[in-house]
């Protein structure tokens, strides 16, 4: 049952100087098309800071000049909530009159005062610890808001709006069943009187969703299906006579776009289901890992665009699609971006979904077993990432160079990306005045086995993969790089020794804010992506900041909260950061095992518990490998060996002992050691 906590004015007198009321809370109108269009400065009203999803701010009082000199005005502790595995701190704020909210994994919502940093109310989600179908950790990208409520989506598949005054619930729906794998996890977007949102969950054989409800009631307004049933356009796409399609996936990760003036809502897609086992659904599988468009006000098709065809790889698209305006040959073209696992970035017209730089189709290796696409569609210009493996691993050998799009049945094969990506669900950032995409990816080796689960219909709730989610089989490195959205080439790219896993906002100024998972805010230069700035926040910052003016000072404002797939250090923070700021960076985040082995018997029920908390996400239940791309186990282990892999990392798993005592780390391990590695 859900709860709300919220600061009466005689709490004034009671705690002075401590709470603020929230009686002192302006509400937000029902927000004008022009409004949520126009680039953000008093506020940051959608988690996009428009309806283009553009990520950029036009201040410029912070630059490249004086961002040294950035320091915290305050930092706010959200009660410990959504801290620890299986949570995921993903969220990037929304502002408006001098209030910030944010919501924790934990889908709790919090209301803060810019002015103070005190909490003014709390909305406790209470969400149901039963729930299993979430694909990739607890995890919320945003609220939205509109016409006086904070609009939440909840991992227990209900949508929430909230009185923005007050946090007390106005309606309730129950969008989607959880235990059907229907789960939300990005921000709702409020836009004419409706609020929009996709359904995650691909990953448990579900038919992939986008709806609309009526933002006064909750009345569901329309509802488009990513897959389309028998008949309509698409269909054939899919294998006849088949309900296969029924568990097609191709959810929706992240919050859509807007074009007012086409009256056209924008948002890609993810995989099909089952993802590692094509030979069940021969054909392009539509409308999975596409961009799509719909008529914002009744959901009906507009047009597609397929980035890969009946994907065997996960190369599915969940970062946010951005609108912009670009000269190309003296013309400005309505144009969209969205950059994709694959490390590619597909450029659009978003009024035809025609491709504004070009897009080729190319033949690619092919298996009969996986019924493989005979061609795949390559951008024109450059990938963020590589996309081959130069020199093989130390025990695979290569297939077709391990290039992307290489094919692979159940003898598995190795190669780039990964399903981590490229760019995985971080949002990019785009300067719309120079044309530039700011993007965070990754480079990593892929482990990919298929085919050997041959069926169609999955169980209610039933992961649905089709194969094996294998490792990064070595260590893999983030990239940030900037594209030219009118040539669709690398201006400049940094290469990080840690994965890239936070998305980012660039200004005017000049600069590009982003998290890394150690616990650093920093401030790269938009010009060549040299690091000017960084502050440790004391938990891994992996969620877009927000920019905004208040009372004449431009202030930051970002969740440092860790992350389960980044594996950084937890926290519960919200910092806010400007020029005036007087509060000095923390210390990094401690190990709390320290390395120091601990003594005494294993408790292997409670290794059972730490397993099924911190590790079935990336290794599985069986250790077979889960979502998060985790190694399988695939030969016995002993417990000195697995102590050693989870205090130190191995490969791509980095060390738990930032997350973990040193009493946890030897009964998980003993655990993993005697129960899943055994060889029958």
């Amino acid at each position: 049952m859900s709860r709300v906590w919220f600061l009466m004015p005689w709490l004034m007198t009671v705690l002075p100087g401590i709470a603020v009321s929230a009686s002192t809370i302006d509400v937000a109108p029902a927000f004008s098309a022009d409004r949520l269009t126009r680039l953000p400065r008093g506020d940051w009203v959608t988690n996009g800071g428009n309806l283009y999803n553009q990520r950029y701010s036009p201040l410029d009082q912070i630059d490249r000049n004086n961002v040294k000199h950035l320091k915290g005005v305050w930092r706010t502790r959200l009660n410990g909530s959504g801290v620890g595995p299986p949570h995921s701190g993903e969220a990037q704020p929304i502002v408006y009159q001098g209030v910030v909210y944010i919501v924790t994994g934990a889908d709790d919502v919090f209301a803060i005062s810019v002015e103070t940093g005190e909490i003014l109310w709390t909305y406790e989600a209470g969400l149901d610890p039963e729930i299993d179908t979430v694909c990739c950790g607890w995890t919320s990208r945003g609220v939205g808001m509109g016409d006086g409520k904070i609009f939440v989506g909840q991992l227990d598949g209900r949508l929430v709006a909230l009185n923005q005054a007050t946090g007390e619930p106005q309606w309730t729906v129950q969008a989607e069943r959880w235990q059907a794998g229907l789960t939300i996890t990005s921000a709702p977007l409020y836009y004419n009187g409706l609020v929009i949102t996709g359904f995650a969950g691909a990953e448990y054989g579900v038919r992939g969703r986008v709806k609309a409800y009526d933002a006064d009631d909750g009345k569901l307004v329309w509802t488009f299906y990513t897959i389309p049933s028998p008949g309509e356009i698409g269909s054939d796409t899919w294998p006849k006579d088949s309900d296969v399609w029924r568990h097609g996936g191709a959810t929706v990760w992240q919050t859509p776009a807007v074009d007012s003036e086409l009256g056209l809502l924008y948002f890609s897609t993810g995989n099909p289901g089952p993802d590692f086992n094509g030979s069940v659904r021969a054909g392009d599988n539509l409308f999975s890992i596409s961009i799509v468009a719909v008529d914002v006000a009744t959901g009906e098709y507009r047009w597609h665009y397929q980035q890969v065809h009946h994907d065997i790889w996960d190369y599915d698209s969940p970062s946010p699609v951005v609108l912009f305006d670009i000269d190309l040959a003296g013309k400005t073209r309505k144009a969209i971006a969205e950059v994709s696992k694959t490390g590619w970035v597909y450029i659009l017209d978003r009024i035809t979904g025609q491709p504004l730089i070009g897009i080729e189709e190319r033949a690619v290796p092919q298996d009969p077993r996986q019924a493989t696409s005979a061609t795949q569609p390559y951008p024109i210009g450059d990938a963020v990432v590589p996309q081959f493996i130069d020199i093989p691993p130390e025990v695979y050998s290569l297939t077709n160079e391990g290039r992307i799009f290489t094919p692979y049945w159940t003898d598995g094969m190795v190669a780039k990306p990964s399903t981590l990506g490229g760019n995985n669900w971080p949002p990019a950032s785009l300067d719309p005045t120079k044309g530039i995409l700011y993007v965070c990816a990754n480079d990593s080796i892929g482990y990919f086995m298929g085919g050997d689960r041959d069926f169609e219909t999955p169980e209610e709730g039933e992961q649905y993969h089709g194969g094996e989610f294998g490792a990064e089989v070595i260590p893999n490195n983030g990239i940030f790089a900037a594209m030219d959205m009118r040539t669709n080439k690398i201006v400049w790219r940094r290469r990080w020794k840690d994965t890239c896993y936070s998305g980012s906002v660039a200004t005017a100024g000049d600069l590009v804010f982003t998290g890394r998972n150690d616990g650093r805010f920093v401030a790269l230069d938009a010009n060549d992506g040299k690091p000017l700035w960084e502050f440790q926040t004391g938990a891994g910052v992996n969620a877009p900041a927000s920019v905004f003016e208040h009372q004449g000072d431009q202030y930051v404002v970002v969740y440092s909260a860790g992350n389960l797939f980044a594996n950084s250090p937890y926290g519960d923070s919200v910092w806010l950061f400007s020029l005036q700021g007087e509060i000095d960076p923390v210390d990094p985040p401690i190990q709390i095992g320290g390395g120091i082995p601990a003594t005494g018997e294993a408790d292997v029920a409670n290794g059972e518990i730490v397993y099924s908390r911190f590790c079935v996400a990336c290794h599985g239940e069986d250790g077979r490998g889960g979502h998060g791309g985790g190694a399988p186990f695939r030969q016995s282990m002993a417990v000195d060996t697995a102590i050693m892999i989870v205090s130190r990392g191995f490969n791509d798993m980095p060390t738990f002992s930032t997350t973990l005592s040193p009493e946890q780390i030897r009964d998980v391990s003993t655990y993993v050691a005697i129960i899943l590695t055994q060889e029958d």
